[in-house]
């Protein structure tokens, strides 16, 4: 999906950041260790051109939250143009995040379909910005039919749709143990 936008809009980079501590599921399920996730999307992305594996929110530690590492990168890359990617899913719970209503200011927003999620997304509560469509974008990209969830349900009981992980995240799954009733 990352490199469908990155050519889709003609992107220079796509960085998949990794959350250090992903504030809204803390307590509500078992996560795993950030390193391990940064492993795995490594793993995932090694050789796709354009696209890299960020450790920028596990350096800062702490909670995770996309407007501080947004103002970081926009601190580092001051002439660089920054593109907030995000599934259909993540886009409707939008207003529940920290400091939510400053990150249209920082970045556009493009809005990737998720199977599943069609319906139409509530803006009302949106920054004018990107309530009134500018700054923007929705994707339809080769969706991806599954979420990390059933994934990580589907890895514990051994029962992996093809093709739904890389070779290399499944061997660092295996080696490392990350899920029960793998073999």
């Amino acid at each position: 999906m990352a490199q469908q936008v990155r050519t889709a809009l003609g992107l220079d980079e796509v960085l998949m950041v990794v959350a250090n501590q992903p504030w809204q599921k803390v307590g509500s399920r078992s996560i795993t260790s950030a390193e391990h996730r940064l492993a795995m999307v490594a793993a995932a992305v090694k050789g796709i051109d354009g696209v890299e594996a960020s450790s920028i929110e596990m350096e800062r530690g702490g909670d995770s939250f996309t407007i501080d590492t947004i103002e970081a990168l926009a601190t580092q890359f001051a002439d660089s143009k920054f593109f907030l990617i995000v599934g259909a899913d993540a886009a409707e719970g939008l207003l529940t995040w920290h400091r939510f209503e400053e990150l249209a200011d920082l970045a556009d927003l493009v809005i990737v379909n998720r199977p599943g999620w069609a319906r139409e997304i509530d803006t009302h509560s949106w920054p004018t910005r990107w309530r009134d469509g500018s700054g923007v974008y929705r994707l339809d990209v080769e969706p991806v039919d599954t979420s990390s969830t059933d994934l990580r349900e589907r890895l514990s009981t051994g029962s992996i749709p093809p093709g739904s992980i890389s070779e290399s995240v499944l061997r660092y799954i295996h080696e490392h143990r990350l899920y029960s009733g793998l073999s």
